[in-house]
């Protein structure tokens, strides 16, 4: 099997944790970050994303869904560590594309964190109907430069033809689930062939019975790691960024010590092997929200 992502290893895992893929535009976009989905309070966001930051990320992710926006700014100032030096994604959510608000909730998006750009901005679903102007006005957004690149979240195959069929900028980044129970082989090349970065989130699937998989409980016994170290490292090596997802400082550092050891071509093949097209989330072809 071809592998087409990070390779490398590294003395630590901020050596890691700074390790960057580039984007189509010339952006650089660290591997790993975090995500703070299901964060509910700006205080909690804040001590999560402080911790992060102190165990070496220099990537955050939310959405203006996630009513944590203001959390993730305020961390970031209290973390000590300089804006340019942390990588913010953050997402317009779906009522925003139906009625066309869309620069009016980046300046919201904006306001809330506490900034004046972002790094990446996803549209979060691919809305019926919708999809080529909010595409529109996110380019719009992009070459006024107050973000940094643009980008979709849960696009398939039909989706991103559709964008790309009508509009000039090819999305950097498209978020999905994905992890081995949904390994999206189409998707993943097809985004390969357009130079559009995959990323995933749920790459543990929420925990549960996936971590509790006799292939990846082996594998990980082989490394001396976890079940969801060895999915984390399957990703980088898969060349799918990813943003696994934590509130406590312990679990943070345990996702990121990944970057001292690779996955063999025979242990990606048996990864490769547990593809079910089993969905955690949402249907991207099928959401009413």
């Amino acid at each position: 099997m071809k592998q087409h992502g990070l390779m490398d290893t590294f003395s630590s895992p901020a050596e890691g944790l700074a390790a960057t893929t580039t984007l189509n535009n010339g952006v650089k976009m660290p591997w790993m970050g975090a995500g703070v989905w299901q964060i509910n309070s700006d205080d909690e966001t804040s001590r999560v994303v402080q911790a992060a930051i102190a165990a070496g990320y220099r990537r955050i992710d939310t959405a203006s869904l996630y009513g944590n926006e203001r959390g993730v700014g305020e961390g970031i100032r209290q973390s000590g560590v300089a804006r340019d030096q942390i990588f913010v994604t953050t997402k317009v959510w779906n009522d925003d594309m139906r009625t066309g608000r869309i620069e009016e909730a980046l300046e919201k998006s904006l306001q809330k964190l506490g900034f004046d750009y972002v790094d990446l901005y996803l549209l979060h679903w691919p809305v019926s109907g919708k999809i080529i102007p909010a595409w529109q006005a996110l380019e719009r957004l992009y070459r006024e430069g107050r973000v940094r690149a643009i980008g979709v979240s849960n696009f398939m195959i039909p989706h991103l033809e559709d964008l790309l069929s009508s509009t000039r900028v090819v999305p950097a980044v498209n978020q999905i689930e994905f992890h081995p129970y949904l390994q999206s082989r189409a998707l993943l090349n097809y985004c390969r062939g357009k130079n559009i970065q995959l990323e995933a989130w749920s790459p543990l699937m929420q925990g549960g019975p996936l971590l509790q998989n006799p292939v990846l409980e082996d594998i990980a016994r082989a490394h001396g790691k976890t079940p969801a170290q060895i999915i984390l490292r399957w990703d980088l090596q898969m060349g799918v960024a990813t943003i696994p997802k934590s509130a406590r400082a312990e679990r943070l550092a345990a996702n990121a010590n990944v970057f001292d050891f690779t996955l063999s071509e025979a242990e990606m093949r048996a990864i490769a092997g547990l593809d079910r097209g089993q969905r955690a989330g949402p249907d991207p072809f099928n959401f009413n929200f």
